[in-house]
């Protein structure tokens, strides 16, 4: 028996590492195999567990990724894999980026796969990202698979790009306009209330309230962000409990509109993530698995799961789509249309391609609308300061000309 060294990607989406004995390599793969572990490096010794244990780096942020995953799908195209590899590695300008490419055209020159030179980077390089690399590496189409995670990256770094853009003028707009409401409330108000006091006149009724809340605002204001920022600061502990997350998880994907959207990204993303990896040879099964552990919303993950063990039973993507009640139907029926006709991967990506765009065009009309929501909303708080300030004073003149 022969002792070797891994590093896989188990059903959980975490990275693990360990030793093993068999009696050749081919066993230790299938072992790993029926425990349902991706195999990203495997090589012979006992000291080679210490050799691929993946370092610790840091993330790469997503706009790096997609930056650097679509050179390299350009390089590989027309130079070897370790000559693009060491283009990408001249080229990177932050340090963090110039630091996770040369540690992989390292461990390419030590003889390793790319999606194991990957793996010796830590978080670096998502275990979703690595373990397409590794199908497109073990169909041969590398290059293919590399355009199009960069295609998917790109995508949400548009859809990002654009939501944040929009964003930041309605949210200037709504900061500016809160501290002008609250200067007026803790400011001006207070001044004209120590005149109508000193008339002693009856105040209407809008004007009363306004003091009040004026009063509240002024004397216990502090206590309210206190307690707001508690609330907050209970909310994100309680939320490391799997049972209170996945509970309000579920929450959001009952709202009106929030949950929609979080269930077509999700839909888009598994989608396009199972197109992929059929494209690349790997089983439906095995995305899925990879796929339900990278979605951060726990009730979303949990239906994922759920579908995996379903097509692990033998049954139909599309049936298990159906039974989990959180996918839109026009996923559900393309994906039924692609199992009948026996074009899975094109009826998913073209799913995944209408999702988008449906997401990119209801955004687009709400957040244009949003913009003047604000005007008109910080417009009628700000009359109704005016005004009940406006009133008493008329109410005095007509007394006066009475």
């Amino acid at each position: 028996m022969i002792g070797f060294a891994y590093v896989a990607v188990d059903v959980s989406g975490q990275t693990v590492r360990g030793h093993i004995r068999a009696s050749s390599i081919e066993a230790v793969r299938q072992q790993l195999e029926q425990r349902q572990m991706l195999v990203l490096d495997l090589r012979e010794g006992e000291a080679g567990t210490k050799a691929i244990t993946p370092k610790g780096k840091s993330r790469l942020s997503a706009k790096a990724l997609a930056l650097s995953t679509r050179q390299l799908a350009t390089l590989v195209s027309v130079t070897p894999l370790e000559e693009a590899m060491r283009t990408l590695v001249a080229q990177a300008e932050r340090p963090n980026v110039r630091q996770a490419l040369e540690g992989v055209h390292t461990a390419l020159l030590e003889g390793r796969g790319l999606a194991d030179a990957m793996a010796t980077q830590g978080s670096a390089f998502p275990p979703l990202y690595r373990a397409m690399v590794k199908a497109g590496e073990a169909s041969g189409a590398l290059q293919s698979i590399l355009e199009r995670l960069a295609d998917g990256l790109e995508r949400d770094q548009e859809i990002r790009g654009k939501v944040i853009a929009a964003l930041v003028y309605p949210c200037v707009l709504a900061m500016v306009a809160s501290g002008v409401v609250v200067a007026l409330m803790t400011f001006v108000v207070p001044k004209v209330v120590e005149q109508f006091d000193s008339m002693g006149q009856s105040l209407p009724l809008l004007t009363r309230g306004i003091i009040a809340l004026s009063r509240a605002m002024t004397q216990w204001g502090w206590l309210a962000g206190l307690l707001m920022a508690l609330a907050v600061a209970g909310l994100v502990i309680a939320r490391r409990r799997e049972d209170i997350r996945l509970k309000t998880d579920a929450m959001v994907l009952r709202l009106p509109v929030v949950g929609a959207l979080v269930r077509d990204l999700h839909a888009a993303q598994m989608a396009r993530t199972l197109a992929t990896m059929i494209a690349a040879g790997l089983p439906v099964l095995e995305g899925l698995n990879i796929t339900a552990h990278t979605v951060s919303n726990r009730a979303l993950r949990q239906a994922t799961e759920a579908m995996a063990e379903a097509v692990r039973e033998g049954g139909g993507l599309s049936s298990a789509m159906k039974r989990a009640e959180v996918f839109p139907p026009v996923l559900i029926h393309m994906t039924a249309s692609g199992e009948s006709s026996g074009r899975l991967e094109p009826m998913l990506a073209r799913a995944a391609d209408y999702l988008d765009r449906e997401f990119a065009n209801f955004t687009s009309v709400m957040l244009s609308l949003l913009e003047p929501a604000i005007i008109v909303v910080m417009g009628g708080v700000v009359a109704l300061i005016v005004l009940s300030i406006l009133l008493p004073i008329l109410q005095i003149n007509t007394l006066a000309m009475g």
